[in-house]
């Protein structure tokens, strides 16, 4: 021992080698005790002790040293059981991006009407907009508190500027004695200490007599209502005044019935000693505190901080930290330090992270509001601030809810429950969301949750007519978010709603809303018939047909009585007369038009290209329907490639008729002229023939929906290759067999792609039409069936599925309806 007081002694001498300075706080970590550093100590200039920072452990302690810090330290190891050591930081509360919105609501603090709180209580009040702030609603306080028969349990700590003791709103839920002050060693953590005597004490006022609100700081950014805002406004020496008081009123908002421990570690300028900090640590553990909250953060990092909060966490203290007011990604203390406390960053009312608030899951466990808290504020006033200092006691006064559904609930425990949040956008950077305290204490009895029913679970109607169902959402575990409603309707034709659209949930409450499904009356019930087309006999008709009718009628008598006279003239005239009314009333038809008879208009393909092996569709339109038994248009192609029909027949009465182009297999693409001719006119139409394309060929076609309401929906095609499709792409020919449905001529995949769509149109339908629509490639050719229905609902069985959605929950339950 002689020997190492003598190499300390030397080590004392050299550094009075160097300039005289300030004594530097040294914090360390010694299993020697208080004897080991007295001993170092007792040496001229080399350290005095300051005191013990881990209360009865004996273990922490603060000393100061004139040496330079490295000579110090260097120092250090010959003492007997030397842990650690670190510079005793100073910690500022005042900075950031938190600062007052250049507009500040007027209505946000107008509201000074009493209301009992707790809500039980016959003798302590609060002002309206304290109690019924949205930020309380939006975490779901009085929600949880219902629910669960909770106000708060325990004692919570918060190491601040203190509080005011003597508010009417904390006083009575303050511990025996009002805390600690750590900055002058004394008891009672009250933040009115750091005012001077002279100090006008405010009077209080009314709601007719209270000033506008006014900006008093900026760590709290707060907005106060009283008569000394001129001696706190801009006075760096009280920057942070009014912070703890305004903090444990946003603890006592969330547990009413939970008893607060003031740990006065700052001064009212925002600054604190890591020392000090420590202490209140420390002093919180070994008087009982549950909860420990910690509205300050530190870029530094400490080992001494951890081990105190590793202390806590054994001794099953929760405890909760702000994350920082800088709007960055960053690591801050004690946030970062997630096996032991609970990060809180801050969100807007409509849920979107605060501008100022940090980010990122390495500080922050959960989210709460942070913007415009109401709260209380010293001299029997109230304040709103801006800041994840204002965040953070949301949880903390959470966690002593939690303590009253499991007394012996550790930080893990806390974390775990408190993580059963709000979804928040993942770009935000929040982790598990936004704190939900419903949904926090119901995870202790299982997950939140909800269930959907509908009642009555089925229905017959006539079509026309609307059916009604209830649909309920009951919570389970105390669930309480906003459920919002869809809701669908198969097979397609009938539609549906629900009103009210979404349901908020209170944690216990069953929600209702009503699902409609609608039908629609059918205008026909009947397939349309083909009958000949009629047309009216035009004037030059009648007028032949007239004199037809009158040469015959004339002859038969004139020659009636010369009948047996001469029989074979009789006989003539009547041949005659027959002729002339055959004539008049169209012929036998069937030969090349004449005068006034219909002529060629079109002759058209579809598609206009295919691939050798499959078959285009030809058209041909007349100019109007021919007579008699119709015309007959002749056909030719000018390729072996593809061949036609020598004719094909356009029906009386009719103006177009169709006919089929067959081709063969090609080794290179082949233009062939089909020709069509009818009278004088010729009309001309070509078509290409492709070589097949061997890399791949046609896999399959759907349609989806595969039934739709003709002309007021559309149904979508996709076409699929067996592999990608080559350079250049893939053309597939398409084709509908009923003009109750269309589709493009032909659909392209793309080069390297494998499918492609393509939308099929519709048109009104009289009755429940079935469409086969085709698609052709490569000699393949696919098929796919498609329902054009009427405009009226059809009769048959509809499944109406009602679904209800919040965040990443998603329920649904369904009925049946039977259409008539």
């Amino acid at each position: 021992m002689k020997r190492r007081l003598w190499l300390i002694g030397a080590l004392v001498a050299l550094s009075w080698a160097t300039p005289a300075r300030a004594d530097t706080g040294v914090i360390i970590r010694t299993t020697g005790g208080l004897p080991a550093l007295q001993a170092l100590c007792f040496l001229p200039a080399t350290c005095t002790v300051v005191g013990g920072l881990d209360g009865a452990l004996g273990q922490v302690f603060l000393v100061t040293t004139p040496l330079p810090l490295q000579n110090f330290l260097g120092l250090l190891p010959g003492l007997t059981g030397f842990v650690d050591a670190e510079v005793n930081q100073l910690l500022n509360l005042v900075g950031g991006l938190n600062l007052v919105p250049t507009a500040i609501s007027p209505t946000l603090m107008q509201d000074r009407s009493s209301v009992p709180y707790p809500a039980n209580s016959t003798t302590q009040t609060a002002w309206n907009s304290y109690v019924n702030q949205p930020a309380a609603s939006i975490v779901g306080v009085q929600n949880a508190q219902k629910a669960f028969n909770v106000t708060g349990n325990g004692i919570v700590a918060d190491i601040d500027t203190g509080v005011d003791p003597n508010h009417p709103v904390l006083q009575p839920v303050l511990v025996p004695g009002n805390g600690y002050d750590f900055t002058r060693n004394q008891a009672g953590g009250s933040e009115l200490n750091d005012l001077p005597p002279s100090f006008p004490t405010p009077t209080p006022c009314s709601s007719s007599t209270c000033p506008s609100p006014a900006q008093v700081n900026q760590s709290s950014v707060a907005v106060l209502d009283q008569s000394s805002v001129a001696v706190l406004d801009g006075n760096s020496q009280y920057a942070a005044f009014g912070h703890g008081t305004m903090v444990m009123g946003i603890i006592h908002l969330v547990a009413p019935t939970a008893q607060l421990m003031p740990l006065k570690a700052f001064h009212s300028d925002g600054t604190a000693a890591l020392s000090d900090i420590l202490r209140a640590i420390y002093y919180g553990v070994q008087n009982s505190a549950n909860v420990i909250n910690m509205s300050f953060d530190t870029k530094t990092s400490s080992v001494e901080l951890q081990k105190a909060l590793d202390y806590a966490n054994q001794q099953g203290v929760l405890c909760a930290a702000s994350a920082g007011n800088d709007g960055t990604q960053e690591i801050v203390y004690p946030a970062a330090l997630q096996n032991d406390v609970m990060g809180v960053a801050s969100t807007s009312d409509q849920d979107s992270r605060s501008s100022f608030s940090n980010y990122g899951s390495a500080i922050v466990w959960v989210a709460a509001p942070g913007e415009a808290i109401v709260s209380t504020y010293p001299f029997n006033t109230y304040a709103a601030g801006w800041g994840t200092s204002f965040s953070a006691p949301f949880v903390s006064g959470g966690a002593a809810l939690l303590n009253n559904l499991q007394a012996a609930i550790k930080e893990s425990g806390a974390a775990a429950a408190t993580a059963n949040a709000v979804p928040l956008d993942p770009s935000l950077g929040l982790n598990h969301g936004r704190l939900d305290l419903v949904m926090t204490l119901g995870s202790l009895g299982g997950t939140p949750d909800y269930g959907i029913s509908a009642s009555p679970t089925a229905g017959t109607i006539n079509a026309g007519q609307s059916a009604n169902f209830t649909v309920s959402a009951a919570p389970a575990h105390g669930f309480d978010q906003t459920v919002t409603w869809t809701c669908s309707v198969a097979p397609a034709g009938p539609t549906c709603a629900v009103s009210p659209s979404s349901v908020k949930l209170d944690g216990s409450s069953t929600a209702t809303a009503t699902a409609t499904m609608m039908t629609t009356m059918r205008g026909g019930l009947l397939a349309p018939q083909t009958l000949r087309r009629y047309a009216p006999p035009q004037p030059r008709m009648l007028l032949v047909i007239g004199f037809a009718w009158i040469a015959v009628v004339l002859v038969v008598w004139g020659l009636a009585h010369s009948f047996q006279r001469r029989p074979g003239l009789a006989a003539a005239a009547g041949i005659v007369g027959i002729a002339l009314c055959t004539y008049s009333c169209g012929g036998y038809g069937g030969g090349p038009p004449g005068s006034g008879s219909p002529t060629l208009s079109s002759v058209t393909l579809n598609p206009a290209a295919v691939t050798g092996g499959s078959s285009s569709t030809g058209t041909v339109t007349l100019s109007g329907p021919p007579s008699g038994y119709g015309a007959s248009v002749n056909l030719t192609s000018s390729a072996s490639a593809a061949t036609v029909p020598a004719s094909v027949t356009v029906a009386s009465g009719a103006t177009s008729a169709t006919f089929t182009v067959n081709t063969t297999a090609v080794t290179a693409s082949t233009m062939a002229t089909i020709t069509a001719s009818y009278g004088d006119a010729t009309k001309t139409a070509s078509l290409t023939v492709t070589p097949s394309q061997a890399a791949s060929t046609l896999s399959s076609l759907t349609l989806n929906p595969t039934s739709v309401t003709g002309g007021a929906q559309s149904s979508t095609g996709t076409v699929m290759l067996t592999g990608p499709a080559p350079t250049g792409g893939a053309q597939i020919m398409l084709s509908s067999d009923n003009g109750t449905a269309s589709v493009p001529a032909s659909v392209t995949v793309a080069a390297g792609a494998s499918s492609a769509t393509f939308t099929v149109s519709t048109s009104a339908a009289a009755v429940s039409t079935p469409v086969t629509i085709s698609a052709s490639y490569a000699g393949v050719t696919k098929t796919a069936s498609l329902t054009v229905a009427p405009a009226g609902t059809p009769a048959g069985t509809y499944t109406l599925t009602i679904t209800g959605t919040s965040g990443n929950l998603s329920h649904s339950t369904a009925v049946q309806v039977t259409v008539n």
